[in-house]
């Protein structure tokens, strides 16, 4: 598993110290990644219209061709939807 984010690399560090992750956490600060994948857009909060990732998971064959993708989804459902798509 592989984890995305738009933060720095001392942030993600200090995150994935906290939090025990187990897993490797990359930088897309320019948000390249996020562009390409199309989880870069719009979104709302408090009335506030901004820019940000759409939180996505997605699921890869050994080729990594996409065998499922799940958008605006929850950091506790995600570890559900995949093993459910695994199993």
């Amino acid at each position: 598993m592989i984890g995305i984010s738009p933060d720095q690399p001392d942030k993600l560090e200090s995150f994935d110290t906290r939090h025990s992750l187990g897993f490797t956490l990359l930088s897309d600060p320019d948000h390249v990644v996020a562009q390409k994948w199309g989880v870069w857009g719009e979104k709302k909060l408090y009335g506030k219209t901004y820019m940000g990732i759409v939180r996505s998971a997605f699921l890869l064959d050994e080729s990594g061709k996409v065998q499922q993708a799940w958008y605006k989804i929850s950091p506790k459902d995600t570890p559900k939807k995949l093993l459910a798509a695994l199993g």
